[in-house]
């Protein structure tokens, strides 16, 4: 190859680049918090995010069909580090959901924190945002 350094410096402008095209966290409302108390409908270990899909009633209507929030997490790594598995939530469960709510008002957010219905924290939640 004629010019090694060249290849290197294009590989390197190209990942640089996609980890500058992530998108940010502006769609969240970071001075805004919710609390979600429903059912795990799904736990989706993936990158580049994974999402908890939670199934949360309303109170005022309780015959109503509760809400679908999708909740978004770190990647798999990131949350491995702080006690995650990709078991840690299973359909059914009753969880607690601490949220940066969506700045369009739909129903989704940013974990902030995750517990179980009676208090107890599931994994490390204190750094499990981007």
């Amino acid at each position: 190859m004629k010019h090694p350094n060249t290849l290197v410096a294009l590989l390197a402008a190209l990942i640089t680049g996609s980890a500058l095209a992530h998108h940010s966290a502006a769609m969240f409302d970071a001075a805004k918090e919710v609390t979600l108390a429903g059912t795990v409908k799904e736990f989706q270990w993936m990158s580049p995010h994974c999402w908890i899909q939670l199934l949360v009633p309303n109170p005022a209507q309780p015959s109503a069909a509760p809400v679908e929030w999708g909740i978004e997490m770190d990647n798999p790594l990131g949350l491995s580090r702080h006690g995650w598995k990709p078991g840690s939530l299973k359909p059914g469960d009753k969880i607690v959901v601490k949220a940066r709510p969506l700045r369009d008002g739909s129903p989704g957010g940013q974990v902030v924190s995750v517990t179980t219905a009676d208090g107890k924290p599931i994994g490390d939640t204190a750094e499990v945002t981007r």
